[in-house]
């Protein structure tokens, strides 16, 4: 009997399937309506994402800005209240990406399901075939940066600037704990494929799903909602060199990777 996520594939979604088969150097590879599927559930995932991000920003944001001190009375801002606040905020944020993740590996699930036979890696690839060494650099290093300016921000006699570095690190243990657990799922998921094309095609989406993961968006984001409500001053001045240097890294390792197409092909051709 017919998946109920496969009823639901009509030309759009085919349509789009090609097209994202195209764009990763599989032309070749014709598009199935498991594979429209799987697209189909991670643009709507991603958008999701997108969407629960900036309303945990906008909340953290409001919460910070609801609990500054009043400068003539000298009253110190790190409530317990509040942080209670931003912790079930931050708790909040990671179980919705979970959901999100799950959803996705849900409708793999099914999708494989109606697979008549699978197909499987000889070898699993691991993280340097699927994220590769650059990117993971980058990653890593724009999350010990992150949590190394929140910490020293913590030295500092302006309990402003200490609440602000408190909302940081509570927002990247968060943030932290949910890109480790996508990338596993990334990583240890069996394939959804059937014959050599679309277990490629299977690699390709893999590929794509850990770049996204490992792309540090919501580090860069945090600073927004604490760090810029600061007013200027060295942390300030620090966190937007972080912030360029970090994105420029990114976009030159962009440039210089394959594209996960190719990656998919030559991992596949050495098996």
């Amino acid at each position: 009997m017919p998946d109920e996520s496969l009823r639901e594939v009509g030309a759009p979604d085919l349509e789009e399937a090609r097209q994202w088969l195209a764009g990763h150097d599989l032309a070749g590879v014709a598009p199935t309506p498991v594979l429209a599927a799987r697209l189909a559930v991670r643009r709507r995932a991603r958008l999701a994402g997108a969407v629960l991000l900036a309303v945990f920003i906008l909340a953290v944001a409001l919460t910070y800005v609801s609990d500054l001190p009043i400068p003539a009375d000298g009253f110190e801002p790190l409530r317990r209240g509040s942080l209670l606040v931003l912790t079930a905020l931050v708790i909040g944020l990671v179980l919705a990406q979970s959901l999100l993740d799950r959803w996705v590996r849900r409708v793999d699930g099914r999708a494989a399901a109606t697979l008549p036979r699978r197909a499987a890696h000889s070898v699993r690839p691991g993280w340097r075939t699927v994220l590769g060494r650059p990117r993971a650099a980058v990653a890593v290093t724009t999350f010990a940066g992150a949590t190394a300016l929140a910490v020293g921000a913590l030295t500092v006699r302006d309990p402003t600037t200490r609440y602000a570095a408190v909302v940081l690190l509570i927002g990247l243990g968060g943030v932290a704990v949910g890109t480790v657990a996508q990338l596993r799922h990334v990583l240890t998921h069996p394939a959804v494929a059937d014959d050599e094309d679309s277990l490629t095609a299977d690699l390709a989406m893999r590929v794509e799903d850990a770049r996204e993961i490992a792309t540090p968006a919501a580090v860069w984001s945090l600073p927004v909602a604490s760090v810029f409500t600061t007013g200027l001053g060295w942390w300030l001045a620090a966190w937007m060199a972080f912030i360029v240097l970090t994105t420029v890294a990114l976009v030159l390792v962009n440039l210089r990777t394959a594209r996960s197409g190719v990656v998919a092909r030559q991992a596949t051709s050495a098996r």
